[in-house]
Protein backbone atom coordinates (compact mmCIF):
# COMPACT_ATOMS: atom_id res chain seq x y z
CA UNK A 1 0.00 0.00 0.00
CA UNK A 2 1.25 3.19 -0.74
CA UNK A 3 0.57 5.99 1.65
CA UNK A 4 0.75 9.61 0.36
CA UNK A 5 -1.35 12.13 2.41
CA UNK A 6 -2.43 15.48 0.69
CA UNK A 7 -0.63 18.59 2.19
CA UNK A 8 -2.76 20.82 4.03
CA UNK A 9 -2.62 24.48 3.53
CA UNK A 10 -2.77 26.14 6.83
CA UNK A 11 -3.82 29.30 5.20
CA UNK A 12 -7.34 27.43 6.29
CA UNK A 13 -6.88 27.25 9.37
CA UNK A 14 -6.81 30.57 9.45
CA UNK A 15 -9.58 31.42 7.52
CA UNK A 16 -11.78 29.87 10.14
CA UNK A 17 -10.13 31.40 12.30
CA UNK A 18 -10.56 34.78 11.36
CA UNK A 19 -14.23 33.90 10.86
CA UNK A 20 -14.75 32.78 14.52
CA UNK A 21 -12.63 36.14 15.77
CA UNK A 22 -15.46 37.87 14.34
CA UNK A 23 -18.68 36.23 15.80
CA UNK A 24 -20.89 37.35 18.26
CA UNK A 25 -18.80 36.53 20.94
CA UNK A 26 -15.29 37.40 22.53
CA UNK A 27 -12.81 35.57 21.34
CA UNK A 28 -11.97 32.39 22.03
CA UNK A 29 -14.73 32.19 24.61
CA UNK A 30 -16.18 28.87 23.07
CA UNK A 31 -13.18 26.85 24.20
CA UNK A 32 -12.34 23.81 22.26
CA UNK A 33 -15.23 24.20 20.14
CA UNK A 34 -13.64 26.72 18.25
CA UNK A 35 -10.17 24.37 17.62
CA UNK A 36 -12.65 21.74 16.54
CA UNK A 37 -13.99 23.82 13.73
CA UNK A 38 -10.70 25.33 13.01
CA UNK A 39 -9.43 22.00 12.68
CA UNK A 40 -12.36 20.38 10.69
CA UNK A 41 -11.82 23.51 8.03
CA UNK A 42 -7.89 22.85 7.87
CA UNK A 43 -8.14 19.01 7.14
CA UNK A 44 -11.43 19.43 4.33
CA UNK A 45 -10.47 22.89 3.50
CA UNK A 46 -14.36 23.35 3.61
CA UNK A 47 -15.10 26.62 5.42
CA UNK A 48 -18.86 26.43 5.30
CA UNK A 49 -19.25 22.29 5.12
CA UNK A 50 -23.12 21.42 4.37
CA UNK A 51 -24.76 20.32 7.63
CA UNK A 52 -25.88 18.34 9.29
CA UNK A 53 -22.44 16.14 7.77
CA UNK A 54 -22.72 12.55 6.37
CA UNK A 55 -21.29 10.47 8.89
CA UNK A 56 -20.63 6.64 8.54
CA UNK A 57 -19.21 4.32 11.08
CA UNK A 58 -17.59 0.91 10.66
CA UNK A 59 -17.80 -1.69 13.07
CA UNK A 60 -15.10 -4.15 12.28
CA UNK A 61 -15.30 -7.71 13.20
CA UNK A 62 -12.97 -10.37 14.00
CA UNK A 63 -11.93 -12.92 16.23
CA UNK A 64 -8.41 -13.90 18.07
CA UNK A 65 -6.53 -16.94 18.47
CA UNK A 66 -5.01 -15.66 21.64
CA UNK A 67 -8.15 -16.23 23.81
CA UNK A 68 -7.48 -19.48 24.31
CA UNK A 69 -5.20 -17.83 26.64
CA UNK A 70 -8.25 -17.39 28.61
CA UNK A 71 -7.61 -13.56 28.91
CA UNK A 72 -11.43 -12.66 27.75
CA UNK A 73 -14.39 -12.99 30.41
CA UNK A 74 -16.23 -13.46 27.31
CA UNK A 75 -16.83 -16.76 25.17
CA UNK A 76 -15.61 -16.46 21.04
CA UNK A 77 -18.75 -16.75 19.77
CA UNK A 78 -19.97 -13.43 21.31
CA UNK A 79 -18.90 -11.64 18.26
CA UNK A 80 -20.75 -13.41 15.99
CA UNK A 81 -23.89 -12.68 18.17
CA UNK A 82 -22.96 -9.43 18.18
CA UNK A 83 -22.94 -9.04 14.54
CA UNK A 84 -26.43 -9.79 14.45
CA UNK A 85 -26.90 -7.25 17.13
CA UNK A 86 -25.27 -4.63 15.16
CA UNK A 87 -27.27 -5.75 11.97
CA UNK A 88 -30.83 -5.45 14.32
CA UNK A 89 -29.71 -2.10 15.50
CA UNK A 90 -29.56 -3.18 19.00
CA UNK A 91 -26.42 -2.54 19.93
CA UNK A 92 -24.72 0.67 21.89
CA UNK A 93 -23.58 2.12 18.95
CA UNK A 94 -26.45 1.79 16.84
CA UNK A 95 -28.45 3.46 19.62
CA UNK A 96 -25.82 6.49 19.63
CA UNK A 97 -25.08 6.57 16.07
CA UNK A 98 -29.18 6.95 15.76
CA UNK A 99 -28.94 10.46 18.08
CA UNK A 100 -25.86 11.44 15.93
CA UNK A 101 -27.20 10.96 12.58
CA UNK A 102 -24.82 8.33 11.31
CA UNK A 103 -24.97 5.03 9.30
CA UNK A 104 -23.46 2.02 10.64
CA UNK A 105 -22.15 -0.36 8.77
CA UNK A 106 -20.86 -4.07 9.85
CA UNK A 107 -17.67 -5.54 8.41
CA UNK A 108 -16.42 -9.00 8.71
CA UNK A 109 -13.22 -8.99 8.22
CA UNK A 110 -11.66 -11.45 10.58
CA UNK A 111 -14.58 -13.49 12.16
CA UNK A 112 -14.00 -17.36 13.09
CA UNK A 113 -16.41 -19.22 10.80
CA UNK A 114 -18.81 -18.28 8.43
CA UNK A 115 -21.58 -15.69 8.97
CA UNK A 116 -24.41 -14.91 7.11
CA UNK A 117 -26.86 -12.33 7.30
CA UNK A 118 -28.60 -9.55 4.96
CA UNK A 119 -26.41 -6.46 5.50
CA UNK A 120 -22.92 -7.35 6.36
CA UNK A 121 -19.95 -6.34 4.52
CA UNK A 122 -18.12 -9.22 3.45
CA UNK A 123 -14.33 -8.64 3.80
CA UNK A 124 -12.55 -11.46 5.13
CA UNK A 125 -8.84 -11.22 5.32
CA UNK A 126 -8.96 -14.58 8.13
CA UNK A 127 -10.94 -16.80 9.81
CA UNK A 128 -9.90 -15.22 12.99
CA UNK A 129 -6.22 -14.78 13.79
CA UNK A 130 -3.92 -17.75 15.01
CA UNK A 131 -2.50 -17.64 19.10
CA UNK A 132 0.02 -14.93 18.88
CA UNK A 133 1.96 -16.65 21.92
CA UNK A 134 2.45 -19.51 19.73
CA UNK A 135 2.73 -18.55 16.23
CA UNK A 136 2.48 -15.13 14.31
CA UNK A 137 -1.49 -13.88 13.91
CA UNK A 138 -1.36 -13.19 10.82
CA UNK A 139 0.61 -13.36 7.60
CA UNK A 140 2.34 -10.21 6.00
CA UNK A 141 -0.18 -10.55 3.35
CA UNK A 142 -3.26 -10.89 5.67
CA UNK A 143 -2.09 -7.57 7.62
CA UNK A 144 -1.58 -5.91 4.57
CA UNK A 145 -4.87 -7.32 3.33
CA UNK A 146 -6.53 -5.74 6.38
CA UNK A 147 -4.87 -2.69 6.02
CA UNK A 148 -6.52 -2.12 2.31
CA UNK A 149 -10.30 -3.18 3.52
CA UNK A 150 -10.20 -0.39 5.83
CA UNK A 151 -8.62 2.36 3.50
CA UNK A 152 -10.70 1.48 0.23
CA UNK A 153 -13.77 1.31 2.81
CA UNK A 154 -12.49 5.22 3.57
CA UNK A 155 -11.88 6.04 -0.32
CA UNK A 156 -15.37 4.62 -1.18
CA UNK A 157 -17.11 6.69 1.49
CA UNK A 158 -15.06 9.79 0.18
CA UNK A 159 -16.28 9.11 -3.51
CA UNK A 160 -20.25 8.96 -1.69
CA UNK A 161 -20.06 12.12 0.00
CA UNK A 162 -19.19 11.26 3.23
CA UNK A 163 -18.00 13.84 5.75
CA UNK A 164 -16.39 12.20 8.74
CA UNK A 165 -15.64 8.39 9.67
CA UNK A 166 -16.04 6.58 12.72
CA UNK A 167 -13.93 3.41 13.00
CA UNK A 168 -15.58 1.06 15.23
CA UNK A 169 -14.85 -3.00 16.15
CA UNK A 170 -16.05 -6.15 17.63
CA UNK A 171 -14.04 -8.97 18.86
CA UNK A 172 -13.97 -11.21 21.80
CA UNK A 173 -10.01 -10.82 22.96
CA UNK A 174 -9.39 -7.95 21.39
CA UNK A 175 -7.83 -5.82 24.25
CA UNK A 176 -5.00 -8.11 24.18
CA UNK A 177 -3.44 -8.11 20.90
CA UNK A 178 -4.45 -4.54 21.10
CA UNK A 179 -2.46 -3.86 23.63
CA UNK A 180 0.23 -5.84 22.25
CA UNK A 181 0.69 -3.35 19.53
CA UNK A 182 0.47 -0.33 21.36
CA UNK A 183 3.22 -1.98 23.80
CA UNK A 184 5.35 -2.68 20.74
CA UNK A 185 5.36 0.52 18.52
CA UNK A 186 5.11 2.99 21.35
CA UNK A 187 8.22 0.96 23.09
CA UNK A 188 5.38 0.24 26.51
CA UNK A 189 5.64 -1.95 29.33
CA UNK A 190 2.67 -4.57 29.26
CA UNK A 191 1.77 -3.80 32.66
CA UNK A 192 1.15 -0.33 32.09
CA UNK A 193 -1.11 -0.72 29.03
CA UNK A 194 -2.91 -3.91 29.07
CA UNK A 195 -6.10 -3.60 31.44
CA UNK A 196 -9.05 -5.54 32.04
CA UNK A 197 -10.75 -5.44 28.76
CA UNK A 198 -14.20 -7.54 29.29
CA UNK A 199 -13.90 -7.09 33.15
CA UNK A 200 -11.33 -9.84 33.81
CA UNK A 201 -10.33 -10.25 37.85
CA UNK A 202 -7.20 -9.79 38.67
CA UNK A 203 -5.53 -13.35 38.49
CA UNK A 204 -6.78 -13.34 35.11
CA UNK A 205 -5.31 -9.91 34.30
CA UNK A 206 -1.91 -11.07 35.58
CA UNK A 207 -2.30 -13.54 33.34
CA UNK A 208 -3.50 -11.48 30.37
CA UNK A 209 0.04 -9.12 31.01
CA UNK A 210 2.03 -12.41 31.06
CA UNK A 211 0.78 -13.68 28.02
CA UNK A 212 1.40 -10.09 26.20
CA UNK A 213 4.85 -9.61 27.72
CA UNK A 214 6.07 -13.10 26.72
CA UNK A 215 4.40 -12.73 22.66
CA UNK A 216 6.26 -9.62 22.67
CA UNK A 217 9.73 -11.49 23.93
CA UNK A 218 8.96 -13.87 21.07
CA UNK A 219 9.31 -11.79 18.07
CA UNK A 220 11.66 -9.33 16.69
CA UNK A 221 9.50 -6.38 14.47
CA UNK A 222 10.48 -5.31 11.60
CA UNK A 223 8.37 -2.47 10.71
CA UNK A 224 4.44 -1.70 11.49
CA UNK A 225 2.68 -4.03 9.36
CA UNK A 226 5.13 -6.74 10.72
CA UNK A 227 3.86 -5.86 14.45
CA UNK A 228 0.28 -6.17 12.99
CA UNK A 229 0.66 -9.51 11.03
CA UNK A 230 2.18 -10.79 14.22
CA UNK A 231 0.41 -10.21 17.47
CA UNK A 232 -2.51 -7.58 15.79
CA UNK A 233 -5.76 -8.68 14.55
CA UNK A 234 -7.98 -8.17 10.88
CA UNK A 235 -9.93 -5.71 12.99
CA UNK A 236 -7.41 -3.43 13.94
CA UNK A 237 -5.49 -3.28 10.47
CA UNK A 238 -8.86 -2.53 9.16
CA UNK A 239 -8.99 0.76 11.54
CA UNK A 240 -5.75 1.84 10.92
CA UNK A 241 -6.57 1.43 7.00
CA UNK A 242 -10.04 3.72 7.49
CA UNK A 243 -7.62 6.10 9.28
CA UNK A 244 -5.49 6.26 6.20
CA UNK A 245 -7.79 6.35 3.58
CA UNK A 246 -10.06 9.27 5.26
CA UNK A 247 -7.00 11.14 5.78
CA UNK A 248 -5.79 10.37 1.51
CA UNK A 249 -9.15 12.16 0.24
CA UNK A 250 -9.49 15.04 3.31
CA UNK A 251 -12.19 13.07 5.21
CA UNK A 252 -11.56 13.37 9.25
CA UNK A 253 -11.46 10.73 11.05
CA UNK A 254 -12.72 10.22 15.13
CA UNK A 255 -10.70 7.72 16.77
CA UNK A 256 -12.72 5.88 19.04
CA UNK A 257 -11.71 3.70 21.88
CA UNK A 258 -8.48 1.39 22.93
CA UNK A 259 -8.75 -0.81 19.98
CA UNK A 260 -9.07 2.30 17.63
CA UNK A 261 -5.79 3.60 19.82
CA UNK A 262 -3.73 0.65 18.40
CA UNK A 263 -5.01 1.10 15.26
CA UNK A 264 -4.17 4.72 15.07
CA UNK A 265 -0.81 4.07 16.43
CA UNK A 266 -0.19 1.98 13.24
CA UNK A 267 -1.15 4.47 10.96
CA UNK A 268 0.63 7.19 12.58
CA UNK A 269 3.74 4.79 12.40
CA UNK A 270 3.27 4.06 8.91
CA UNK A 271 2.33 8.22 8.12
CA UNK A 272 3.72 10.11 11.14
CA UNK A 273 1.65 13.65 9.08
CA UNK A 274 -1.77 11.94 10.21
CA UNK A 275 -2.36 13.83 13.25
CA UNK A 276 -3.35 16.77 11.60
CA UNK A 277 -6.09 14.71 9.48
CA UNK A 278 -7.86 12.98 13.22
CA UNK A 279 -9.74 14.04 16.15
CA UNK A 280 -9.98 11.85 19.52
CA UNK A 281 -13.61 11.08 20.61
CA UNK A 282 -12.65 10.46 23.81
CA UNK A 283 -10.41 8.68 26.56
CA UNK A 284 -10.83 4.60 27.06
CA UNK A 285 -11.12 3.93 31.08
CA UNK A 286 -9.24 1.04 29.40
CA UNK A 287 -5.95 0.85 31.86
CA UNK A 288 -3.20 2.34 29.32
CA UNK A 289 -5.27 4.79 27.02
CA UNK A 290 -4.54 7.30 28.93
CA UNK A 291 -0.78 7.16 28.70
CA UNK A 292 -1.25 6.80 24.71
CA UNK A 293 -3.30 9.56 24.09
CA UNK A 294 -0.52 11.56 26.18
CA UNK A 295 2.23 10.39 24.66
CA UNK A 296 0.48 10.86 21.44
CA UNK A 297 -0.04 14.39 22.56
CA UNK A 298 -3.95 13.84 21.37
CA UNK A 299 -7.03 15.36 23.52
CA UNK A 300 -10.02 13.64 24.39
CA UNK A 301 -13.26 15.78 22.75
CA UNK A 302 -15.64 14.05 25.66
CA UNK A 303 -15.06 12.57 29.02
CA UNK A 304 -17.67 9.88 30.06
CA UNK A 305 -15.40 7.21 31.45
CA UNK A 306 -16.58 5.03 28.44
CA UNK A 307 -14.95 1.72 27.79
CA UNK A 308 -17.55 -0.21 25.29
CA UNK A 309 -15.97 0.22 21.95
CA UNK A 310 -18.00 -0.40 19.09
CA UNK A 311 -17.41 3.30 17.93
CA UNK A 312 -19.67 4.85 20.31
CA UNK A 313 -17.08 7.18 22.42
CA UNK A 314 -16.02 8.69 18.68
CA UNK A 315 -20.09 8.78 17.82
CA UNK A 316 -21.01 11.11 20.49
CA UNK A 317 -18.14 13.02 19.66
CA UNK A 318 -19.01 13.22 16.38
CA UNK A 319 -22.43 14.97 17.52
CA UNK A 320 -19.68 18.01 19.23
CA UNK A 321 -17.64 18.72 16.35
CA UNK A 322 -20.85 19.15 13.89
CA UNK A 323 -22.23 21.77 16.93
CA UNK A 324 -18.65 23.14 16.28
CA UNK A 325 -19.41 23.81 12.84
CA UNK A 326 -22.70 24.87 13.37
CA UNK A 327 -21.47 27.59 15.57
CA UNK A 328 -18.91 28.29 12.62
CA UNK A 329 -21.29 28.90 9.79
CA UNK A 330 -24.66 29.95 11.41
CA UNK A 331 -23.42 32.02 14.15
CA UNK A 332 -23.73 35.78 13.52
CA UNK A 333 -20.83 37.87 12.94
CA UNK A 334 -20.48 41.46 14.67
CA UNK A 335 -21.62 43.12 11.03
CA UNK A 336 -24.27 40.79 10.71
CA UNK A 337 -26.00 41.51 13.60
CA UNK A 338 -25.20 44.93 14.10
CA UNK A 339 -23.77 44.32 17.27
CA UNK A 340 -20.56 46.78 18.40
CA UNK A 341 -16.50 44.98 18.60
CA UNK A 342 -15.09 45.16 21.71
CA UNK A 343 -11.67 46.54 22.51
CA UNK A 344 -10.25 43.33 21.76
CA UNK A 345 -10.24 44.00 18.20
CA UNK A 346 -8.19 47.27 18.15
CA UNK A 347 -5.21 46.93 17.32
Amino acid sequence: MEIRLPKLNRADYERAQRRLDNLTKPRGSLGYLEELAKQYVYITGELFPSLPLKKHVYVFAGDHGVVEEGVSAYPQEVTKQMIYNFLAGGAGINVIARQAGAEVFVVDVGVAGEVEAEGLIKRKVCPGTKNFLKEPAMTRKEAETALQVGFDLATQAAEEGVKLLIPGEMGIGNTTPSAAVICAILDEKPEDIVGRGTGIDDQALQHKREVVAKALSRYQFKDPIDVLAKVGGAEIGAIAGLFLGGASRRVPVIIDGFISLAGYTIAQALAPEIKDFVFLGHCSEEKGAAKVVKKLGLRPIVDLSLRLGEGTGACLASIIVETALRILTEMATFDDAGVTKGNEFEE
